[in-house]
């Protein structure tokens, strides 16, 4: 069975204030290429396909169009919600959309639900688990202590061994969260990952164990965890700090088991990237003001994504309007020489989260130390509290 993994569409995002909507459909526009040049079977969609809880009618339509495209050209697609999805609007018509060979799951209470699809090796199992908010699913798990993203997944797979009990097929599945082994380069400065003490929000990759696949969501950038546990990544850059890392896809080649296939019945894989264009390049630019403005060094950049250091000793007055006369896509801009008060005020926007507000402050008013673990532990139950009072 040939599977193409994606993730982290982020539709309605924008960069920098800047609206990408355009880019993201040129990425797509590829993406859908290269699911009818390839014979894709099963599309996964890993989570985060909105931005927000709350999509513009114009994000839905585009989410309509794209599912559309791949259904019209018979694969199945799968949809798990992400963190920034609404799990219940997205799953709105999910049963009568199942019929469609379109596939929705975003129900908390339900992380075990699959599909069984049929290739000519036997049957294959998609088990597609929402993004897990510990909040909302301790009410679902009879007891279970659910205090994190691990104990959340760890809930999960055991539901899903569960179910597992007695098939002899492949077992495809899908999440989102972030998982033990991503290395440093595959993690952006403004990644959407909670802080904890300790690590204890990893979730361990042992309790992806026994199955054929594993679809990640959540980072940014690609990453090969083992040879059957990967991300794809988002179809564009979507920070300064994702610059320069590949966007794509990733097909996969699920083959049979048993004969000429693996011993322990996952059958065997061949994963193969597919390159996605990047319509804007990004690029981070250092230089006076009036070097930015005339050196031929930095011609090439004119159409890019800007990010310019400043290294004036006196702030040049009205910066950005200048720049954006030579750099039209210009979105931020900083000042290398700063106090400790501008640091702050530059460090703090790039947290996306609570927690990493709170850390961030406490390191400024410190000059070292963040949160500490009994800090964290607290500010965790609070948050969490806020949250489920959200959800409901």
């Amino acid at each position: 069975m040939r599977i193409l993994h994606t993730s982290d569409w982020h539709i309605g995002r924008t960069f920098h204030g800047e609206p990408v909507l355009d880019n993201l459909a040129l990425a797509l526009d590829r993406l859908h290429e290269q699911v009818r040049e390839h014979g894709v079977e099963v599309v996964c969609i890993s989570g985060d396909i909105f931005d927000s809880a709350v999509p513009s009618a114009k994000a839905l339509q585009f989410f309509d169009a794209r599912l559309t495209e791949f259904v019209d050209d018979g694969a199945r697609v799968l949809v798990t919600s992400g963190n920034h999805d609404s799990a219940a609007r997205l799953g709105y018509l999910a049963r009568w959309l199942g019929e469609s060979g379109i596939h929705i799951f975003s129900d908390p209470s339900r992380p075990a639900e699959f599909i069984e699809l049929q290739d000519a090796s036997g049957p294959v199992r998609f088990y597609g688990i929402p993004y897990l908010e510990p909040a909302i699913v301790r009410s679902y798990a009879d007891g279970d202590q659910i205090g994190s993203q691990r104990d959340a997944i760890a809930w999960a797979m055991g539901l899903v061994r569960d179910s597992m009990a007695g098939f002899d097929g492949r077992v495809v599945v899908l999440a989102h969260c972030f998982a033990a082994g991503v290395p440093d380069t595959g993690v952006a400065d403004d990644i959407e990952r909670d802080l904890s003490a300790g690590g204890i929000d990893v979730v361990p990759l042992e309790l992806f164990e026994g199955v054929s696949y594993v679809a990640l969501g959540h980072i940014h950038s690609r990453s090969r965890l083992s040879e059957r546990v990967r991300y794809s990544g988002a179809p564009l850059h979507y920070s300064f700090g994702e610059a320069n890392q590949p966007r794509g896809s990733w097909l996969i080649d699920l083959d049979g088991a048993g004969e000429g296939g693996a011993d322990d019945g996952a059958g065997d894989i061949a994963c193969q990237w597919l390159e996605l264009p990047i319509p804007r390049q990004l690029v981070e630019l250092t230089g006076t003001l009036q070097e930015l403005e005339t050196s031929v060094k930095f011609a090439a950049h004119t159409e890019s994504w800007v990010s310019a250091r400043l290294t004036d000793t006196d702030r040049p007055v009205d910066a950005m309007r200048r720049l954006r006369q030579r750099f039209p896509h210009a979105v931020h801009l900083e000042y290398v020489q700063r106090s400790t008060t501008q640091q702050a005020r530059r460090t703090l926007p790039r947290a996306t989260s609570p927690e990493q507000h709170t850390d961030a402050f406490l390191k400024h008013v410190r000059e070292a130390q963040g949160l500490t673990r009994f800090e964290n532990e607290v500010l965790t139950d609070l948050l969490s509290e806020i949250r489920k009072q959200e959800a409901e």
